[in-house]
């Protein structure tokens, strides 16, 4: 039986020294204060870097967007899985493109409050004012092809003209050959899924949409783990202020 206690604890070891979602320094002042919390939690974070799931390469690519989004913004988590990513084969090109889903997830402000600004103005008496026609190419033929998202029915009722310029923009994350469309779907959920976003419209439909493309439910399960384990970003920001004002004040730890 004892082996058996020291084979696992061997193996807890090594699942901490996985970088996943932590600082090293963090992970030895927390084993210092509470080594078995410690433990079972880098067991519970550390997992999707350690089952073989998903590539090394695409964890990095996910955790760097999660961190990267502009709803959450880290510098410190985007910095650390750049590095990851990079050291794991992921191209500039790609990492770019991570950056760009980062920024283009703030279109989930306009899906949100568009739809509440015409159905409010609508109650008040209040009509918008009208338009010029304006062409739409790329919006045109995203509705042709059976591509177009619902949700963006409301600002493109409100301003056409700027909507045809961030589909236009938003388009390359999808059709580049940057990234796999699977991977690129994956990224889509984890953004939306977040912690700091948690937008279930898009979560839905980009996990619809990775299972037509043959992603599994393990994989996209996955995904949804990477997120949570972002949540370790709490630890990583507040255990060394911690430590730091306790020295400051002198209190015994």
């Amino acid at each position: 039986m004892k082996s058996n206690i020291d084979s696992d604890r061997k193996t807890v070891s090594k699942q901490i020294l996985v970088s996943g979602p932590w600082e090293t320094a963090v992970t030895e002042q927390l084993q210092a204060w509470e080594p078995d919390w410690a433990e079972q939690c880098a067991l519970m974070t550390n997992s999707p870097w350690t089952n073989g799931i998903l590539p090394l390469k695409e964890i990095e690519l996910i955790s760097t967007a999660v961190n990267c989004a502009c709803t959450n913004l880290s510098a410190e988590g985007t910095r650390r899985h750049i590095r990851g990513a990079l050291a794991a084969g992921a191209t500039r090109d790609e990492i770019l493109m991570i950056i760009k889903i980062a920024s283009l997830l703030s279109i989930h402000t306009a899906s949100l409050g568009a739809p509440i600004l015409l159905e409010e103005a609508e109650s008040a008496g209040i009509k918008p004012s009208k338009k010029l026609p304006v062409a739409t190419p790329v919006c045109d033929k995203m509705k042709a092809g059976g591509q177009w998202n619902n949700g963006w029915d409301g600002f493109y009722e409100l301003d056409p003209a700027w909507t045809e310029a961030i589909i236009a923009v938003s388009i390359p994350v999808y059709s580049s050959g940057v990234l796999t469309p699977k991977l690129a779907e994956f990224l889509s959920i984890a953004v939306d899924a977040s912690i700091t976003h948690m937008y279930a419209p898009g979560t839905r439909r980009h996990i619809r949409t990775a299972l037509k493309l043959g992603a599994t439910v393990e994989e996209i399960m996955e995904v949804l783990k990477i997120c949570v384990s972002q949540g370790m970003q709490a630890a990583n920001l507040g255990i060394p202020m911690l430590a730091e004002e306790l020295k400051l004040m002198q209190v015994p730890e």
